[in-house]
């Protein structure tokens, strides 16, 4: 009787994934210290504004703890009203270098999931301070 519950157990068990299998959507496996480089930093939206002209664009400004509050321009118009945004804690790319869109520094990424028609800010769903790295 035991050698068959212990066959009908391992057959139950899941195969394991190899280690240098790609991820489903094929995007090639990073290694971790790749990850690492990005800092992911928890941030509060100040104020939030349209970019003229840019239909999917806003212009926020962002506190990440430091002595200054970052802009960021995020492509997020379409779903999200300006008002929306302003006390949320978001989370931020913090070390992408600046870019200029539409005329506008942006010195971070803000991350969300989705596209234009379905689109989630990521967030932290506790009070942790502006500036708090992620982990």
């Amino acid at each position: 009787d035991q050698p068959a519950a212990a066959a009908s157990t391992k057959a139950a068990r899941p195969k394991p994934v190899p280690v240098d299998a790609a991820p489903g959507d094929g995007a090639p496996p990073i290694a971790y210290e790749d990850f690492a480089r990005c800092e992911l930093r928890v941030g509060l939206v100040k104020t939030a504004v349209r970019v003229p002209k840019a239909d999917k664009l806003l212009h926020l400004m962002v506190d990440l703890g430091e002595a200054a509050d970052r802009s960021i321009v995020a492509g997020i118009a379409t779903r999200y009203a300006p008002e929306e945004l302003v006390g949320r804690r978001v989370l931020v790319v913090a070390n992408l270098a600046p870019r200029k869109l539409r005329g506008i520094v942006s010195q971070g990424m803000i991350l969300a999931a989705g596209d234009d028609d379905i689109l989630g800010l990521a967030a932290v769903d506790a009070e942790v301070p502006p500036g708090t790295r992620v982990r």
